[in-house]
């Protein structure tokens, strides 16, 4: 009854994106490689050794249940800036690497990014392993955080990571020259995390700040991502940035399919504990990463993450806005059936078929169908229901 493209490449509009969102063996050989590089960069005396489970635990926990613990400068302290060198970098840069290939971003000579949030230069280390294309290319990267001894990490692991045979200039501190592109990985969640789930007006408020801070850095034609965790506070955030976005002009290019209302903000009481988000397993992770997490008893079996691209100057492909992008994980449904959720102009839906066909849907994939839903919803969240054969 329908075709579908397992596409894990966005076809807004029509151009060929890079490898189709899938890692190149090189790239795959270097995220391998990355516990080793991180430890030759970093080394840490082995009588301190001991103790870095159990550091990557408390910060974890500063990050997550007690962040009003937590200073502004926490990063500063040693064994925290290791903590998160060893352990939160390689996660991060393993989690970005199964997005950004997947993203339609044009990065041509000369072009310049800010990047928010920088951290340990998360974002400029996962292009570079992820978009070997774009290694040879000179781009300028004006890298911002408010912990200096981490973007000096960031900027001594990028080195070792490019063996410092790279045309990538790394500058510290925001241009007053507009950027090419503007991203910001991880950056709102401290703050928003702190606003109640039950306060939307406020979230939606930051939402219009952290869209119109990174606007006024983006230039003519410029893209702009934001990644953040795949939990529901972050889905809703991003949902209501998306909005922000769009009354500034900028179009969603990913993982949106369509300008029109985003299913989660419409305020249906059964879809209030979804959110859009992506999971991506971590089976393939370094073997010497998924040891020291389990030594700090935060193993990871499934890696999460909620997103958006938008982009300025770029008109929407109508025959694109029928397509359908999965945005959950599969599960059972009754009648022996298994389905995942996906986003479409037409809203939430509901995908059903059996469970090798739905299987074969994977989060962040696209499909197009051949015909039209026969207008069913499902009584759980009052999705659109598209039964595939």
């Amino acid at each position: 009854m329908f075709r579908y493209r397992q596409l894990l490449a966005d076809n807004k509009y029509k151009r060929k994106m890079y490898n189709n969102g899938i890692l190149s063996s090189d790239s795959k050989k270097i995220l391998n490689s990355i516990p080793e590089l991180i430890s030759k960069t970093f080394p840490i005396p082995g009588k301190f050794r001991s103790a870095l489970p159990s550091d990557i635990a408390e910060l974890s926990r500063l990050l997550t249940n007690n962040r009003g613990e937590r200073s502004l400068s926490y990063l500063s302290r040693p064994n925290f800036l290791s903590a998160y060198l060893y352990y939160f970098l390689p996660w991060n840069l393993f989690r970005l690497c199964r997005l950004l290939p997947s993203l339609d971003i044009q990065l041509s000579a000369g072009k310049r990014i800010t990047d928010l949030g920088s951290g340990p230069l998360t974002f400029v280390s996962a292009l570079w392993i992820s978009r070997p294309d774009l290694r040879s290319v000179p781009l300028e990267f004006n890298c911002v955080d408010r912990v200096k001894p981490v973007l000096k990490a960031g900027k001594d692991f990028f080195s070792v990571l490019s063996a410092e045979a790279n045309v990538w200039k790394i500058n510290f501190g925001e241009s007053s020259r507009p950027s090419d592109m503007v991203c910001a990985v991880n950056m709102f969640n401290e703050q928003y995390d702190r606003i109640s789930h039950n306060n939307s007006e406020e979230l939606k408020m930051m939402a219009a700040n952290a869209a119109n801070l990174m606007s006024r850095k983006a230039g003519k034609d410029a893209c702009i991502l934001t990644v953040e965790p795949g939990v529901p506070q972050s889905g809703r955030f991003i949902s209501f940035l998306r909005s922000a976005f769009l009354e500034l002009g900028h179009q969603p290019a990913s993982p949106c399919t369509h300008n029109e209302s985003c299913p989660f903000s419409q305020g249906d009481r059964r879809q209030s504990k979804k959110w859009c988000h992506f999971a991506f397993e971590s089976i393939d992770a370094p073997k010497e990463l998924q040891r020291l997490s389990i030594a700090a008893k935060l193993p990871k079996d499934r890696l999460v993450l909620s997103y958006l691209l938008t982009k300025t100057g770029k008109e929407r492909n109508e025959a694109a806005e029928r397509d359908i992008r999965v945005i959950s994980d599969a599960f059972p449904l009754p009648g022996g059936k298994f389905g995942r959720y996906g986003c479409s102009a037409q809203g939430l839906v509901l995908l059903s078929g059996n469970k090798n066909r739905i299987e074969e849907l994977k989060s962040l994939s696209v499909f197009s169908p051949v015909t039209a839903a026969d207008g069913k919803r499902d009584e759980k969240s009052g999705a659109l229901i598209l039964e595939l054969e």
